[in-house]
């Protein structure tokens, strides 16, 4: 096997093999590697130098790790050289024990002074915030109490912590504060336990108060209440600005926890986050969340109400924006906060509706209209770009996946109802069911289904256009498209079936049933194709095709108009073949059954003695014009096209008559004219069509050369062959053969030399001659 080449060389061989096609590309080589060596050039020197910029950015940062790594170091030693002298000054002042003792217990005392001061002015402190939080019960629009009850909790919940931190942590001789404490008047520690517990109460009496301003923070703007506004900013600032040290006392003693147990400032005691700023935002998305509960009712109700229902959340956003960002600290960037907010919780609605497996198509399309709705109100409150900065996208980027599936469940009801009148057609077709027809009221015949089909396609247009999209117009016009194309080759493909399982039985007349009934529909098929492209200028009328056209093209793209109308023009020939094909069938099944006996009489000794080309046109007569006269019920545009196709299904088989048994033309005599007779026949009786005959005629021009072929000399087989070729290129050579056998005076080298001349003969091709269907 061979050495399998690496992708990069591969890739490189594939480079140069479309540089050097030709060999003239060959001179251009040193051009080529010219331009390769100073482009190589060009791009050395960008990579040269930004790796050197990488180097001195990674140098960089390393030298800062390293400075870094020095200083915390530097730090450490410090620290423990601080407690190693605090340890040797013990040992060089002989009394250090006693001085130390005596210290703790100077300081245990005070401790224990302060505390006892605090303890025994606590109650008479918390009735007092009581009585203002009643006040502010009186007056929740305003709470002017706010910043006055914050201040004083924080300072009982600052005592409480001191002395729950002296509880919990006194050891030794000299560690007295709970003994002190309990032996308090107050009733002991379980009084003290019931304090404390009591300013629980309060405080989460006073956290209602903060929670209620925080989730009317909007209507409070509104109402013209800054001043508890800004209060509240107040209170949520010094209690995340507490949270702020108590945190960083926490990750230090984390990080450092040797040395904290050796210095007491670095004890966090019993303080705990408040995270009055984390809760103030939870209280905004609970209001709002609040507000979305009423959203999903009008919604469901309603779905053209989204836009309507959801009016308070860019009012809302507005008043932040105007009213709200000059009250709280800047730092809080309050509206970008938010809108993040708001957007979660509009993308988290939009998202569980979307997922709901019972939602509906117009649901899903007014969900699909809301989002560019949503991001352009957003830009006019003056967020830049709005899409790109929210994250996550509001519907997660589905929309292509919502416009494939709204779509989808159009075409889906186009192809369900194609296929439900498909099936009716089918067996109604097929088993020639009574009363399966219809007639308009010039009395032409019709398939029931042809205005259903139209109707429904206008109404699930007129689904597609209430999307207000073009992208979901086209794709839908597309299925339709489809369908209709699908439904012409149903058409074809039974006609094709039932015409020969007809000729399959002609043989055998007991078998033929439903022939008229068949010809019938055959009537009924191509006057659907022809009314679906009928448009009348002189009546006004226009087609059922041409109005679907004139419908969708003021909803679609004009590149999707240009690109339809190739689709339009293929439907549009497809339903003039398949009309024509009717017709050529109609006539088709006509001489399998009535005329087939009468053509095996062709050029025999019946010929002679009879007119069958007289009988056959008899036979014309009572279907075109007399009481099995089917152009009455077809359009005005076939009756032209059935006369020509019973015309030509004349000819083909008056001249496919050559290979009937023991026919033989002698020269003595009088062939052509007989077959002189049966051409006037014809013309006498297609004469009565104008128009049509013209066309019969020029048809029918072709029995000249069939006739050279029979009396020429047999020396003029070959020009008479050649001219015969040049006019008609598809005549077969198998015919022409079977011509030639029926000369008395045939011999093989008749053939060889027609042969001969057709295998060097070049003729121009074009379009199909009646000789291409002669067999």
């Amino acid at each position: 096997m061979a050495d399998v080449l690496p992708p990069a060389v591969e890739e490189t061989t594939s480079k140069l093999s479309e540089l050097l096609k030709h060999p003239d590309d060959l001179d251009k080589l040193l051009t080529l590697r010219s331009d390769f060596t100073r482009k190589k050039t060009v791009i050395d020197s960008q990579l040269k130098h930004s790796l050197s910029d990488q180097l001195a950015i990674t140098q960089s940062g390393m030298t800062s790790i390293a400075d870094g790594q020095k200083l915390v170091n530097a730090i450490r030693e410090e620290m423990y050289k601080i407690d190693r002298l605090c340890a040797e000054a013990q040992g060089m002042i002989a009394e250090f024990p006693e001085i130390n003792k005596m210290s703790v217990m100077q300081r245990n005392f005070a401790a224990v002074e302060n505390m006892r001061n605090a303890v025994e002015t606590f109650a008479e402190k918390l009735a007092e915030l009581e009585d203002l939080l009643r006040e502010d019960d009186e007056d929740l629009e305003n709470q002017p109490n706010l910043l006055a009850i914050h201040e004083g909790l924080t300072s009982l919940r600052d005592v409480r912590d001191q002395a729950m931190d002296q509880v919990t942590s006194g050891t030794g001789e000299g560690e007295s504060g709970l003994e002190l404490i309990e032996n308090l008047p107050l009733g002991g520690q379980e009084t003290l336990r019931e304090m404390f517990g009591k300013l629980d109460e309060v405080v989460s009496w006073f956290d209602e108060h903060v929670g209620q301003a925080c989730i009317n923070i909007i209507p409070h703007i509104q109402a013209g209440n800054n001043g508890l506004v800004v209060r509240l900013a107040l209170v949520i600032e010094e209690e995340e600005k507490k949270d702020r040290q108590v945190k960083a006392l926490q990750d230090a003693q984390r990080e450092f926890q040797d040395v904290a147990l050796r210095f007491k400032s670095i004890n966090v005691g019993q303080r705990e986050l408040r995270g009055y700023k984390k809760k103030f935002f939870l209280a905004i998305e609970a209001s709002a969340q609040a507000q979305f509960e009423t959203v999903s009712q009008a919604f469901a109700e309603d779905p053209d109400r989204l836009e309507k229902s959801c009016r308070w959340f860019f009012n809302d956003l507005n008043t932040v924006k105007l009213g709200l960002t000059d009250l709280v600290p800047k730092k809080w960037k309050i509206f970008t906060s938010y809108t993040i907010i708001y957007h979660k919780l509009m993308h988290d609605f939009l998202i569980a509706r979307l997922d709901d497996k019972d939602i509906t198509p117009v649901h899903m399309l007014a969900i699909l209209n809301w989002v560019a709705k949503y991001y352009s109100k957003l830009a006019r409150l003056g967020l830049a770009n709005p899409e790109t900065v929210l994250t996550p996208h509001v519907i997660d980027e589905r929309e292509s996946e919502l416009v494939r599936e709204y779509r989808n469940l159009i075409t889906k009801a186009v192809e369900e109802w194609m296929d439900r009148m498909a099936r009716t057609d089918r067996l109604a077709f097929t088993e020639r069911r009574e009363n399966s027809l219809d007639q308009d009221a010039d009395g032409h015949l019709h398939t029931k289904s042809l205005g259903d089909m139209w109707t429904m396609l206008r109404e699930q247009l007129l689904v597609a256009e209430a999307s207000g999209r073009q992208d979901v117009v086209e794709g839908v016009v597309d299925a339709m498209y489809r369908a209709l194309k699908a439904r012409q080759q149903m058409w074809e493909s039974l006609v094709d079936a039932e015409a020969k399982k007809i000729e399959s039985l002609a043989s055998d007349p007991s078998q033929l049933e439903g022939v008229s009934s068949l010809q019938e529909w055959l009537a009924a098929i191509a006057n659907d194709q022809i009314t679906n492209i009928d448009d009348n200028p002189d009546t006004n009328s226009t087609s059922f095709l041409t109005r679907f056209k004139r419908d969708y093209e003021p909803l679609v793209t004009p590149a999707y108009t240009s690109t339809s109308g190739i689709e339009h023009d293929s439907l549009t020939n497809g339903y003039v073949d398949l009309s024509t094909h009717c017709m050529h069938l109609f006539a088709r099944i006509l001489f399998a059954t009535d005329f087939r006996t009468v053509t095996a009489d062709f050029f025999t000794a019946a010929w002679w003695s009879g007119k069958p080309v007289s009988q056959i046109t008899v036979t014309f007569e009572d279907y075109l014009s007399g009481e099995n006269n089917y152009t009455e019920v077809l359009h005005p545009s076939l009756r032209d096209i059935l006369v020509e196709e019973l015309a030509e299904a004349l000819l083909v088989r008056y001249l496919e008559g050559v290979r009937n048994k023991s026919v033989r033309f002698r020269r003595q005599d009088p062939f052509t004219d007989k077959i002189k007779e049966d051409i006037q026949t014809v013309f006498a009786f297609f004469a009565q069509f104008p128009g049509a005959f013209e066309l019969v005629k020029e048809k029918w021009r072709v029995v000249q050369h069939f006739v050279e072929l029979l009396e020429c000399d047999k020396s003029q087989i070959v020009p008479a062959f050649e001219r015969f070729k040049v006019g008609y290129w598809d005549v077969q050579i198998g015919w022409v053969e079977a011509v030639l056998r029926t000369r008395d005076d045939f011999e093989r080298g008749m053939v060889g030399s027609v042969k001969s001349a057709a295998a060097g003969l070049e003729v121009e091709r074009g379009m199909e001659t009646v000789m291409g269907k002669v067999r």
